[in-house]
């Protein structure tokens, strides 16, 4: 580690403002990243107004409405509040970034934190890093767009039949299988939405709590054994110069045998009743008509047509599980695509270990985004030719699909209407009878009081306050003691329950009654072209026709990129103000008094709790590296080597307390987590904070103690007391 030579190992920086400041800015961004908020920030309506007219003006966007439609500024009394209510949120993509803002602010942190901590400094290259994630991304997310994954889980449900253990071992080598290839991003996007609509069409599976959560930990654990598959692993073999081909050579033991002890511990003990996973699987079939349908790109938008409309109205009923089994019994696969992905995807990670390996043999590194960079270029052209080339198909698709739900949503609206007229007749008649024919709407008397409070409370029992309403049911799924079906309740008193069909027309016909009348003038204006319209319509245009790009590049990991360059200089602030060589200097006391099986099982317990609490394990990893670089200069000042088995116990004990901490306590654990719950909560399964510590606690005991005691038989087998640098 002749690069070290910048590392500082004083200490004396602490006591100082600037290093106190560094420290709480940490600890409060990765409380925020675990618990994110959002700021209300109130602004008076003229101005907002204004602003929002200013925008209209230069057609930026469409004019406004007389009023607004966020029921969060409107009274009780229908009418719009002085202040305007925003939000703004604070989460694991602002903290970081505000907290590098107010540390650049009071000079805690300087140009050099900056550079350090976008450009790289010390063997880690965030630059680098996350144009080979990305660019690998695009590839694996292609792949995913292609159907490939919806259709192999397809034919692994054909196989397994309806024999549940069976089944449910089909999967989980499945899963762990193509997370060793491809990364966990894509499972997580294909697997959990087949997942979910699996668990929902089978009568006899009571809870989908086995099904999803056995996904998410193998498919973190099949993560850990490339160094592609995860951008933890990246940071952890740049920082130390770890080839590929080692690096795999050194995981893969540890984490197979995990995968094969962890299989019966969560088959027979953690999901053994058979509520969860039944010996038998009674599942809905398709009927021969609905077999022979040919299936549409789901990627294509409105391309289902009707079904889309059909599958929110009958969320729990047995319409939408025959509309959900249509998803995962009949899947769209284009296979050129699939095809030409997975041969990208194989050529790709061949050369990278092959150009990686000849790197360190001739002691020069070739940037990793060198190669993952243009196998990205060659599969967007791919994927923007096959678009091109199947434009008028898809755009018909499109077309029909759209003239579909227009037609449905009018008969819907029709038969609607004559009970929509008897609710007017009703409302007005009580009116008239309760006020002797006072207008309807709310008035004021002399003395300021509400002259009709009857009325004004019964439109606030009508008309939503709050701005996440939704029109459509959503039930959903959530986990229990004893393991039975359970309707979601919203989680806080801001989420409204969702309205039974009367109610919900009668809220509709009082948002008519009440709202402020839009005049024509307005209504001409609002058909104009505005810079809001014009990418809205191109947006739909890429769609219908490029609908694989358009998708592959809506679920990349843009977060990723502000969130990993923030922690990168906040963790670069706390090198530069002394507290990495105070946990450094901890780290090597706990070393010398426990020795190489000490530091085996105290870093894998610590990297597997930071990730819970370090800003995702993304973060654990560069502060650890940090760490673990300053340790090393420490014992190289003190003359103290340390031996190839602590080192090496140590760097690859972080490698797997980092992976499979993402399915530890917390979802903020890792970016695949926080995807993995949003994902689950469009298909109406709702998993609460609370029920994922407690199902994900034995799982990562397990998977923690075995890969562990693993690795230390394997590191005492294979390498010895020598110095690790010799």
């Amino acid at each position: 580690m002749d690069d070290l030579s910048g590392v500082s190992t004083d200490t004396r920086e602490i006591r100082g403002y600037k290093s106190i400041s560094t420290l709480i800015a940490f600890i409060l961004t990765n409380l925020i990243v675990l618990f994110p908020f959002d700021i209300p920030i109130f602004v008076p309506r003229p101005l907002s107004n204004a602003f929002l007219d200013t925008l209209s003006k230069f057609r930026i966007i469409p004019p406004r409405r007389d009023r607004s439609q966020h029921g969060d500024t409107v009274d009780h009394l229908g009418q719009a509040q002085f202040w305007v209510r925003l939000k703004f949120p604070m989460n694991f993509v602002t903290a970081p970034l505000i907290a590098d803002l107010f540390l650049l602010a009071i000079l805690a942190i300087g140009r050099k934190e900056v550079h350090d901590g976008t450009i790289g400094a010390n063997s880690i290259l965030p630059y680098n890093i996350m144009i080979f994630f990305l660019t690998l991304a695009y590839i694996a997310i292609s792949i995913d767009a292609s159907g490939l994954i919806r259709w192999l889980a397809f034919k692994v449900l054909q196989k397994g039949g309806g024999v549940g253990h069976l089944l449910f071992f089909y999967l989980y080598a499945f899963f762990f299988a193509l997370g060793t290839c491809i990364g966990n991003d894509p499972i997580i996007l294909s697997g959990t939405a087949f997942l979910a609509y699996m668990t929902r069409v089978s009568s006899n599976i009571v809870h989908p709590r086995a099904w999803i959560h056995t996904q998410f930990a193998i498919a973190n654990i099949a993560s850990a054994i490339l160094v592609s598959s995860n951008p933890t692993n990246l940071v952890l073999a740049g920082a130390f110069h770890v080839t590929f081909i080692k690096y795999t050579a050194n995981m893969i033991v540890p984490v197979l045998v995990t995968a094969i002890v962890l299989f019966p511990f969560l088959l027979y003990i953690v999901f053994a009743e058979e509520t969860l996973i039944p010996l038998k699987i009674e599942m809905h079939q398709l009927t021969p008509e609905e077999q022979a349908k040919v299936p549409v790109n789901p990627n294509i938008p409105d391309g289902r047509g009707i079904a889309e409309e059909q599958e929110k109205q009958h969320v729990n009923d047995e319409q939408g599980k025959v509309l959900s089994l249509e998803e995962i019994m009949n899947p769209f696969v284009d296979r050129k695509g699939a095809a030409f992905g997975a041969l990208i995807m194989s050529a790709t990670l061949i050369t990278l270990l092959a150009v990686n390996a000849s790197d360190q043999g001739n002691g020069e590194e070739v940037p990793v985004f060198y190669i993952t960079l243009p196998a990205a270029a060659v599969m967007f052209c791919w994927d923007l030719g096959s678009g091109w080339i199947d434009r008028k198909k898809t755009r018909e698709i499109a077309r029909v699909g759209r003239e579909e739900k227009e037609r449905f949503r009018s008969e819907q609206a029709r038969l609607a209407a004559p009970e929509d007229d008897n609710l007017s007749e009703t409302l007005q008649q009580s009116q008239e009878g309760a006020d002797g024919g006072i207008p309807l709407h709310p008035t004021v008397s002399e003395n300021g009081d509400d002259a009709a409070p009857e009325l004004a409370s019964s439109v606030a029992k009508l008309v939503p306050r709050d701005d996440n309403s939704q029109n459509e049911q959503s039930t959903s799924v959530v986990s229990t003691p004893d393991g039975k079906r359970e309707l979601d309740r919203p989680a806080s008193s801001h989420q409204p329950q969702a309205l039974s069909g009367d109610d919900e027309e009668k809220r509709v016909f009082s948002e008519r009654v009440f709202s402020d009348p839009i005049s024509d003038e307005v209504a001409r204006q609002q058909e104009r072209l505005t810079l809001v319209s014009l990418v809205e319509s191109f947006h739909r245009w890429c769609q219908e026709t490029f609908p694989t790009v358009t998708a592959v590049l809506s679920h990349l990991p843009y977060a990723l990129l502000p969130f990993a360059f923030s922690m990168f200089v906040l963790v670069q602030g706390l090198v530069t103000n002394g507290w990495v060589p105070v946990f450094a200097y901890g780290w090597d006391h706990w070393v010398k008094k426990t020795g190489t099986v000490g530091a085996i099982g105290g870093m894998g317990f610590i990297s597997t709790i930071l990730c819970n609490f370090a800003g995702t394990n993304i973060g654990t990893t560069i502060l650890i590296c940090r760490v673990i670089q300053t340790w090393i200069v420490i014992r190289q000042d003190a003359g103290l080597p340390i031996s190839d088995r602590t080192f090496w116990g140590t760097i690859y004990a972080m490698a797997l307390g980092v992976n499979y901490g993402a399915f530890s306590t917390a979802f903020s654990a890792s970016l695949a987590g926080l995807l993995w719950r949003d994902i689950l909560g469009r298909k109406h399964i709702h998993v609460r904070r609370l029920d994922f510590a407690r199902v994900n606690l034995p799982i990562i005991t397990i998977a923690m103690v075995v890969g562990c005691v693993t690795l230390i038989i394997q590191i005492y087998v294979v390498r010895t007391n020598k110095p690790f640098d010799s």
